[in-house]
Parts: structure tokens; C-alpha cells; sequence
């Protein structure tokens, strides 16, 4: 163990009792000793544990019959969400003008993304309720199993099946060890052949055969071939699916206006497309610290942080890359339309 490894030492611990999850870069966290002695089944059974707890606090917050189908499948579908005179004001006001935006490009799919700070909100009002709105906000907490203010930000997802490199977020996968919620409200109808959100229902359940599977993975997740599933965001194959008594994923064709929150703990991931896509949607993202009992105190909750919070993300990343030639996989494209084609 070199003198840095000695330095790096605290901070690796510190993240097994946080989010941290890649076994490449958490040499503890990817000890396959310590994961035959059982680590990353003994997290995974404790977030769990956590977040059901935490849950039971949150559930007054979302209607039963909503709460019932949640428990049971791991997502919320909710059709026609916004009345349709905000939709048609929100969908105005991301058409009518350019917003400063990212691009990243895996494979074939070019993800864009628009972050929402203050001065942005206080310009597009509809889209300020929108990202607002208490209904979303508390199925995003119920999701995740933890109460705070969400990510969130403008998506384009642009799919280009000419380029041949396969979307390694085709791969049905979980984004993490513990629950997390994502959330779209799409702004087009999304048909089966336009490389819908797949997921598969039941699969945030931690069941013996979901744990046995999760300890199986971290035995040999350090040297897997596969970055993403190194990285800890575990990748599954169809007959494991069979294996773990899971269906295969569900296709989300939906209509404009539908709003689907997800715990992406469970088995998801975006669908192949084969003709040239574009969908765009407000996209929400919550994940916090799976070990904390309780569901509030979050300090980036206050007013206006939380929306700054990825702007400042992504100039550190700008200023890693000059300094440290780190490079920052959000490359700037500047003004844009939402929907406009990638620029990378």
C-alpha cells in the first residue's frame, strides 16, 4: 500500500457508509474478500431496511391507491398530469427559444441536458411550476424513500441508430444499491419504436434472490469487463431475469403529458431504437445518503441551492478538465433548441 493509498484510506471508507458504489474506484468497496464476507450484501440489506422505514413516514404524502401500485411494481404512471393549460404553457415555453445546454453521447444516443438555476426558472413560469409541482415532489420522495429537493433539469434524449455503437443504457440495469428516484414528464407522445424507458415491475424488491444475485455480482464486480457494471450500476441479462422470478421489462409507450417516477434501484433501462429519435422531457433526480434515518435535513433543500447545485457541478467539471486534463463527459453546445439535432 503506497503513501496515497495511505491518504485515500479514510475517504474510501467514508463512501461504504454513503452513495459510493463503483468497485473500480472504492478499492474497499471492491474488495472481493470483503464482498465474500458479505459488504455489499450487508448494504444492500440495510438501505433496504432504511428506506422501507423511511417510506412508512412519507406515505401519508401520496394517494393509497397511487402508494398501492408503487409498492407492488417500483414506479408511478400518471397520465395527463398537468392541467392542460399549463402543459400547453410549459410546452410554449421550451419550444419558444434557445437554453444553454450539455450534450453527452453514449453510443448511438446523444442525451442533452439544460440545467434549471434560479435566473431560468424566474424567465419560464410554467416550467417553474412544473418542477415544483407538490404531487411530483412527493412520489419522488416516496421513490427514493427520502424527503429533500430533487435535481432537475430539461432532457433531450436523441437516438441515432446509424452511428452502429450500441447505447450501453440499452442494457437493463439498476443505477445503484439502494433506492433512487428518477422522473420524466414527457413533452411527445413516446410510441413502442421510438426507444421508449423499459422497467421491470416487482424488481425494487429485495428478495433472497434479488440478494443472492447482488452478492453474486460483487465477488467479481471489480474485474468485470463491463464499465458500467464495474462502476456499480449492475447490468442484468434477460435469463437472470427468469432466474430471479421477474418478468421481462415493460415498455413505457406513453402519451405526452404522462408523468412516470421510478425507483431505479429496480431493473430499467432506455429501450433500442432502430429509426432516428428525439423525445424531450422535464427530468427530475433524486438520490441521497441510503444510511440516514430520517427523511429531511437537507441543507441543499434550501431555497435556490438546489438548483444552482448542477450548475456549479458542471463548472468544476469544466475547470478539472483545463487543470487536471479530467475530462468532463457534459460537453458544453451553448444555446440551443430543445430539440434541435446533437452537436457532438
Amino acid at each position: 500500500m503506497n503513501a496515497l493509498s495511505y491518504l485515500n484510506a479514510p475517504i474510501w471508507l467514508l463512501g461504504v457508509f454513503g452513495t459510493e458504489k463503483s468497485y473500480r474506484k472504492n478499492p474497499i468497496i471492491g474488495s472481493p474478500k470483503l464482498n465474500r464476507w458479505g459488504l455489499h450484501r450487508k448494504r444492500v440489506q440495510v438501505a433496504a431496511a432504511l428506506a422501507a422505514s423511511r417510506r412508512r413516514r412519507l406515505a401519508a404524502s401520496v394517494p393509497d391507491e397511487e402508494r398501492r401500485f408503487f409498492d407492488e411494481n417500483g414506479y408511478f404512471l400518471v397520465r395527463n398530469f398537468l392541467p392542460d393549460d399549463l402543459y400547453k404553457a410549459l410546452t410554449e415555453e421550451v419550444t419558444s427559444g434557445p437554453f444553454e445546454a450539455r450534450e453527452m453521447r453514449q453510443g448511438q444516443t446523444v442525451t442533452r441536458m439544460t440545467p434549471l438555476p434560479p435566473n431560468v426558472l424566474a424567465a419560464n413560469p410554467a416550467l417553474a411550476k412544473t418542477v415544483r409541482d407538490p404531487r411530483a415532489r412527493a412520489m419522488i420522495h416516496y421513490a427514493a424513500s427520502q424527503g429533500g429537493q430533487p435535481q432537475m433539469f430539461l432532457q433531450t434524449v436523441i437516438a441515432e441508430p446509424q452511428r452502429g455503437k450500441k447505447d450501453p443504457q440499452t442494457d437493463v440495469h439498476a443505477d445503484t444499491f439502494h433506492a433512487t428516484s428518477k422522473a420524466w414528464l414527457f413533452l411527445q407522445d413516446v410510441g413502442e419504436e421510438d426507444g421508449p424507458f423499459c422497467f421491470v415491475p416487482g424488481s425494487h424488491k429485495v428478495t433472497p434472490e434479488r440478494l443472492e444475485w447482488e452478492y453474486q455480482c460483487s465477488l467479481t464486480a471489480s474485474t468485470d469487463g463491463r464499465n458500467h457494471h464495474a462502476s456499480g450500476s449492475f447490468r442484468i441479462r434477460p435469463e437472470e431475469l427468469d432466474a430471479l422470478g421477474l418478468p421481462q421489462p415493460v415498455r413505457m409507450a406513453v402519451p405526452a403529458n404522462t408523468l412516470i417516477v421510478a425507483d431505479t434501484f429496480a431493473f430499467h433501462g432506455r429501450t433500442p431504437s432502430d429509426r432516428p429519435t428525439t423525445r424531450a422531457e422535464v427530468h427530475w433526480h433524486m438520490r441521497r445518503n441510503p444510511f440516514l434515518p430520517w427523511t429531511g435535513l437537507d441543507p441543499l433543500g434550501l431555497p435556490g441551492i438546489r438548483e444552482r447545485e448542477l450548475k456549479l457541478h458542471l463548472a468544476y467539471s469544466d475547470l478539472r478538465e483545463k487543470v487536471l486534463k479530467k475530462r468532463n463527459v457534459w460537453r458544453p453546445v451553448g444555446s440551443v433548441e430543445l430539440r434541435s439535432g446533437p452537436h457532438i
